[in-house]
């Protein structure tokens, strides 16, 4: 039988038991942000595989395998975010990294690269952009403030990696290639 002290007890239980889960909830809050603010922040920038002719053309085998092969270098980053424009090339592309790490691929309006710029230095994680021959290295510019090569249209291997320290400042970037030319 529940009496009124007998419930006034079990309502400061109840009470107590509240602010210990909301105080753990707001610790591991403040350990999961305390980590992201001393984190670097990186971005793997790149242009789409290999593709066929046409409007909007998809991959060729040998985009295939490319898209493959980026998915073998990349799905033990720690990628956390992948981005590409709305295009057949493009999601085709960072179609197999998806699927290996189980993220959504975000699409982005390649037309507006100082939007995108903006909206990835406020993202923390590891992120995979899909882009352009035109669009990347514009990308990369607005990313680390230096001027980046252009891309030439026949160009399929260059990944152009940005890291950002915590505060949004450039701590370095670097262009590697990979697979065959």
């Amino acid at each position: 039988m529940i009496t009124r002290r007998n419930f006034s007890k079990l309502k400061l239980s109840a009470a107590m038991l509240a602010l210990t889960v909301s105080g753990l909830t707001s610790c591991r809050q403040a350990s999961e942000q305390a980590v992201i603010e001393t984190q670097t922040q990186t971005y793997y920038l790149l242009r789409h595989a290999e593709k066929q002719k046409g409007d909007d053309p998809g991959l060729t085998e040998v985009g295939h395998a490319r898209a493959a092969l980026l998915k073998d270098m990349l799905e033990d980053k720690g990628i956390t975010h992948i981005h590409s424009s709305q295009y057949r090339r493009t999601l085709q592309t960072a179609a197999p990294l998806a699927r290996s790490t189980g993220l959504e691929v975000m699409i982005y309006d390649p037309r507006d690269l100082p939007a995108m710029a903006a909206k990835l230095k406020s993202m923390p994680g590891v992120h995979l952009v899909v882009g352009h021959s035109n669009t990347t290295p514009q990308l990369a510019a607005l990313m680390t403030g230096d001027p980046v090569e252009p891309m030439p249209e026949t160009e399929y291997d260059r990944i152009t990696q940005v890291n950002l320290n915590p505060d949004g400042t450039l701590k370095s970037w670097s262009i590697t290639r990979f697979g065959n030319k």
